[in-house]
């Protein structure tokens, strides 16, 4: 039986948000308490960024499993440190002060997919002669600092589309979309809309998804997640007809941000605007999104109104 009672880690807290980024440091505070005195061999605590991809495919003897390892950073202190004869620790309540110092470079945000994750913890461990070590972790929230392009996609996006419809109809549609901004945050609200101009003999349905793409990868092979997490159907659109149809894309709250620096996982959004033409493939213009932390894009959207 353990003689550590009470085995806590507690870190203190960055900003309001929780999280921690490259370059930071992590303050903590190892305690326990001991029923009496107790010699230890060493006290150690290590922060570490691992990613991870994990799936199967096929079934009996076509079975493959598809896994894939990236480390981002290890750092380790001793609190205790290693000495011949042990040390001894007296009975009592014990807080033990820390810090370790997450190194600078590009490292991902943390994550977590059904295929996949990206976790970054903090580790303590007690280790005594010939018996099993006492350990505690913790896990902390990385957001990176590194996103690609922000500047560039806080501007307007707009995309134009004909289609000549034939067969089953005649006549041609065009459809000019746009969307006010190309980065985003979540629970953020972003305005979006269709022009559509139907010279068509057909009823046409404008509609609005918003995709997350999720890729794992080992080597060459990959396993990827298209999911729509937010959708609008407007009403159809009368032949011989001209209507701006618009969109509010609601971006989810627990939307987890754009992945972009991870060798082994990726995670991207788009916006598909689109007419749903029975018989015919759909005309459709899509815009590439980030979704990115709500500090990073106020930071830009005040650096642009400071300019003006």
């Amino acid at each position: 039986m353990s003689p550590f009672k009470d085995l806590k880690l507690a870190l203190e807290v960055l900003n309001q948000e929780g999280t921690y980024s490259e370059g930071d440091t992590v303050i903590g505070t190892l305690s326990f308490s001991l029923k009496s005195d107790t010699k230890v061999k060493s006290i150690s605590v290590k922060a570490k960024g691992d990613a991870n991809v994990h799936w199967t495919e096929g079934i009996g003897e076509d079975e493959e499993t598809y896994s894939a390892h990236e480390r981002y950073f290890k750092i380790k202190e001793y609190l205790v440190a290693k000495s011949p004869g042990g040390t001894v620790l007296p009975q009592g309540a014990h807080n033990i002060n820390f810090t370790l110092k997450i190194p600078q470079g590009e490292m991902p945000s943390s994550f977590k997919g059904e295929n996949g994750k990206i976790v970054y913890m903090v580790e303590a461990k007690i280790s005594r002669s010939w018996r099993w070590p006492s350990s505690v972790t913790t896990e902390i929230k990385f957001v990176s600092k590194s996103f690609p392009s922000i500047h560039q996609a806080m501007h307007p996006l707009t995309g134009s589309v004909d289609k000549e419809l034939g067969t089953f109809s005649k006549g041609q549609l065009q459809m000019t979309a746009s969307v006010n901004r190309g980065v985003c945050f979540p629970g953020e609200t972003l305005s979006a809309y269709a022009r559509i101009c139907n010279s068509s003999s057909k009823n046409v349905k404008p509609k609005f998804s918003l995709h997350r793409k999720i890729v794992y990868r080992v080597k060459k092979h990959t396993k990827t997640s298209d999911k729509v997490i937010f959708k609008m159907v407007g009403d159809p659109i009368t032949p011989r007809s001209e209507v701006t149809v618009p969109c509010a894309v609601k971006i989810p709250v627990d939307a987890v941000y754009t992945l972009h620096n991870c060798q082994i996982i990726s995670v991207e959004y788009y916006l598909k605007v689109y007419l749903d033409v029975s018989f015919a493939f759909d005309p459709e213009v899509v815009f590439p999104l980030l979704v990115v932390p709500s500090n990073l894009v106020h930071a830009q959207l005040n650096e642009e109104v400071g300019h003006i």
